[in-house]
């Protein structure tokens, strides 16, 4: 789900930049270089944009090194996933067990063969799933999924979600190359 959140973070300025008065370009580029390291939150999910600079505090020197720091307001579009929701993302990779699917900047959404029980593992060398219907999961194709679990991992500072596309409407949305001719 996508969210808009009001985040307060301090911009801390090298000593050898304040040579000339910081303009506030600089103190925006250094912020979103700092949320671009911080990837994500795991409160607010990931740091997609910043959408309004609010305000720029005075800089406080820090000590003797003559680094400042400038606590700045803003807001910023995030996006999180929550069990319950649905969802789309791309097959990355295919095994007997499964398959795993990016979804945004979620790079490991699992979708177990377990809760895809309407379709049956296809060895080889394009693995895939098959349901009666020839609905095929593949790499490479779009599949709707509902999102089951959500795990923060701190060390990496991302989420991984487990899948399910047992139920009406859920399963792949669209096949790797188009069989339709273009006119």
């Amino acid at each position: 789900m996508f969210f808009e959140v009001e985040l307060q973070r301090d911009v801390k300025i090298h000593a050898t930049n304040l040579d000339k008065p910081v303009s506030r370009r600089f103190i925006l580029a250094c912020l979103l270089d700092n949320l671009f390291k911080e990837k994500a939150s795991e409160d607010h999910g990931y740091f997609l944009a910043v959408t309004r600079l609010k305000s720029i505090g005075k800089g406080n020197v820090m000590d003797e090194s003559g680094n400042t720091v400038f606590t700045v307001v803003f807001t910023c579009r995030t996006f999180k996933p929550f069990p319950g929701e649905e969802l789309q993302g791309v097959v990355r990779y295919i095994s007997q067990h499964g398959v795993l699917l990016k979804c945004g900047p979620i790079r490991n959404a699992f979708l177990s063969a377990w809760k895809m029980s309407k379709y049956q593992y296809i060895p080889g060398k394009k693995p895939a799933f098959l349901n009666n219907e020839l609905s095929k999961i593949e790499k490479g194709v779009v599949v709707c999924f509902l999102v089951l679990a959500v795990r923060w991992i701190n060390a990496s500072r991302d989420f991984e979600m487990l899948a399910s596309v047992d139920a009406d409407s859920l399963g792949p949305v669209s096949l790797p190359g188009s069989d339709e001719s273009e006119l």
